[in-house]
């Protein structure tokens, strides 16, 4: 059986600033953009995983106005976790994103779980690490 991730979502409030965060600063294709009666379907990759799509959605797709509004309550606070990316230079991208005006969680450090990694809030408040190898 062959089995892998094809899709994985984000809540964003702001789909253009959003797409500002994950296009422009990160550097991901744009997959699809399309309209979908009141909601937007925004999705992006990366060259590197053409397989892969996150799905940028407001929280009330789908969703009951209740359900919605503790969703967006939790992310206002970045209790919602974002995405792991690996990167080659975590420091170099550090400073990208921060360049950027990203809100930092937390600047590059080498893990005792063996990655060097930093992390930032993206426009709607999740958060989003950024892994590589160690710096030693």
């Amino acid at each position: 059986m062959n089995i892998r991730v094809s899709h994985t979502f984000l809540q964003v409030d702001d789909h253009d600033a959003a797409l500002g965060f994950y296009r422009d600063t990160l550097g991901l294709e744009v997959r699809s953009d399309v309209s979908f009666n009141e909601f937007r379907w925004l999705s992006l990759g990366s060259s590197e995983q053409p397989g892969l799509e996150i799905v940028l959605e407001s929280a009330d797709m789908g969703r009951s106005p209740e359900d919605a509004k503790a969703i967006n309550e939790l992310r206002a606070k970045g209790s919602l976790s974002g995405l792991i990316f690996w990167v080659e230079d975590c420091d170099a991208l550090f400073e990208k994103v921060r360049a950027s005006g990203a809100e930092v969680v937390q600047e590059p450090t080498d893990q005792d779980y063996g990655v060097r990694d930093c992390a930032f809030r993206d426009p709607a408040g999740n958060q989003i690490r950024f892994s590589g190898k160690p710096a030693s």
